[in-house]
């Protein structure tokens, strides 16, 4: 893979702080409150979700273009679950994704389907998580 951008960011842990090397993002973490913390800070999950679901959105526009299929209209949420597995953690993923009305049904399903073969966050979750992908 020939890489055209490299992200870098360091956290010292869920109770600190996450930074980027260009200091667009400087964030405090926190456990959330579900997981004994103050929920006084974003969390991984959190910025997993958004990073998701901003890939998955590009991804879906990727998959319009080539479908000839308006999809700048489109949003996607991503919920990001966190529970026990095995002898640590575990992560799931709902992506929801909210469709124009000329868009839904099998045609809209079928964007969202393609979306999930480009999209590089589903890529590196394939075969690892279990993402739902939920067409509203």
């Amino acid at each position: 893979m020939d890489v055209l951008y490299t992200a870098v960011a360091t956290a010292n842990g869920r109770d600190g702080r996450a930074v980027s090397s260009d200091g667009r993002l400087d964030l405090a973490l926190a456990f959330p409150p579900a997981l004994g913390g103050n929920g006084e800070g974003t969390n991984p999950e959190q910025l997993f979700a958004a990073g998701y679901a901003a890939c998955f959105a590009s991804a879906l526009g990727l998959a319009g273009q080539q479908a000839k299929a308006d999809t700048k209209d489109a949003s996607v949420t991503a919920e990001v679950g966190i529970g026990p597995e095995g002898e640590s953690f575990g992560l799931t993923v709902t992506l929801r994704v909210e469709l124009p009305e000329d868009l839904q049904g099998p045609i809209g399903k079928q964007l969202v389907e393609r979306a999930h073969e480009l999209c590089p966050y589903s890529k590196a979750t394939r075969g690892n998580i279990t993402v739902e992908l939920v067409v509203e």
